[in-house]
């Protein structure tokens, strides 16, 4: 009996899952759902991006191929492990995220808008303009995700669904790389 009625309060009530608006010139303060939410998004990514990281090392051809992967396959895995570790200072110590000034959020933001559209820019400047579609498609769903991440207090778990975004634009990035840049496994193997 009292299950059901805890199963009520946690879907009628929902202070559980978002707080009310900042006030101006203060940030939003998360709940706990909210807190695990944003931690748990990027946290389980970090084993596919070493995974994926180490796949493009592999499928290198040659010694800058490998260096282009490892700085790409560092990237990669910094994003969702700094992403992680932030949140997870945040949650457990949220005086120190408090603390902070709002301008981490316009660096923060601006950092991801660059992480859309830059590799856009390095794929133009090049003469095979292969996978430019779906570099384009990744730094639109990086720029769609921004909304998401302007709307703590208003939409119940914005940040982490912007967390959904960024991970889908990285995969999609990926996909490209990993399609356009390197030789498939499959040409691996019938080379052999």
């Amino acid at each position: 009996r009292a299950v059901p009625a805890l199963l009520d309060t946690c879907l009628t009530d929902s202070s559980l899952f978002m707080n009310h608006p900042a006030p101006a010139n203060s940030r939003y303060k998360p709940t706990c759902y909210e807190h695990a939410a944003n931690c748990y998004t990027h946290a389980f990514l970090i084993v596919p991006a070493i995974v994926g990281s180490a796949l493009l090392h592999r499928l290198s051809d040659d010694r800058w191929e490998k260096i282009t992967a490892w700085i790409y396959g560092m990237g990669l895995c910094a994003l969702f492990i700094v992403s992680t570790v932030f949140h997870i200072v945040s949650w457990k110590k949220s005086h120190l995220r408090y603390g902070c000034s709002s301008c981490i959020d316009i660096v923060e933001l601006f950092f991801y808008l660059a992480m859309g559209f830059s590799p856009a820019l390095v794929v133009t400047s090049m003469s095979n303009t292969e996978g430019l579609e779906e570099v384009a498609w990744g730094g639109l769903i990086y720029c769609l995700g921004v909304v998401f991440f302007k709307s703590d207090g208003v939409i119940p778990f914005a940040h982490a669904i912007w967390h959904v975004f960024v991970a889908t634009a990285a995969a999609v990035h990926y996909y490209a790389i990993w399609k356009y840049l390197y030789r498939s496994p499959a040409d691996i193997i019938r080379h052999l």
